[in-house]
């Protein structure tokens, strides 16, 4: 479930991006973490969502080294981009960068100011990671009650042997 709520948030994220396959603006740098020879992506919203698309398929170690990066560069320059940036690092899921609450705090800024440019980015990745968190609880009550339910059986089958 988890994961489709995961793969529901990429797709919405790739849509946003629309038109990433056109050219930025000239004499635009290419990102450090594209591919040579990639279009390069003409907002930042685009830049994130390529950045996203590269760091989802790194290794732990890299995705160790990329983080300490991201966190440096928001460190130096707290910019709204900076701040997504790391906080799709803190987002994803299973790894051993995650951290979902702190991914919330760094977006809760951008997705409070309307005017921002990442605001619609920073909404979306909020949304779905208190959706996550919304699953998480409903899933850990549901074991709760499986778990009692359990106890019960088997306290009725050690009565029925008696």
């Amino acid at each position: 479930m988890r994961a489709r709520l995961f793969t529901c948030a990429l797709v919405c994220c790739g849509l946003l991006a629309g038109c990433s396959g056109f050219p930025g603006p000239a004499g635009q740098e290419p990102a450090p973490w594209a591919p040579a020879g990639t279009p390069q992506p003409a907002s930042d919203a685009d830049k994130l969502l390529a950045y996203f698309e590269q760091i989802r398929k790194l290794p732990a170690a890299e995705l160790g080294k990329e983080h300490e990066t991201a966190r440096q560069a928001f460190l130096s320059a707290r910019s709204d981009f900076s701040r997504v940036r790391l906080a799709m690092l803190y987002s994803m899921p299973g790894t051993p960068v995650s951290d979902e609450p702190r991914a919330l705090d760094l977006l809760d800024p951008v997705t409070k100011n309307p005017g921002a440019e990442l605001h619609r980015l920073a909404v979306l990745l909020a949304a779905n990671l208190q959706e996550r968190k919304r699953l998480d609880a409903n899933a850990q009550g549901l074991q709760q009650k499986l778990d009692a339910l359990r106890s019960l059986e088997r306290s009725m089958i050690e009565r029925k042997k008696r």
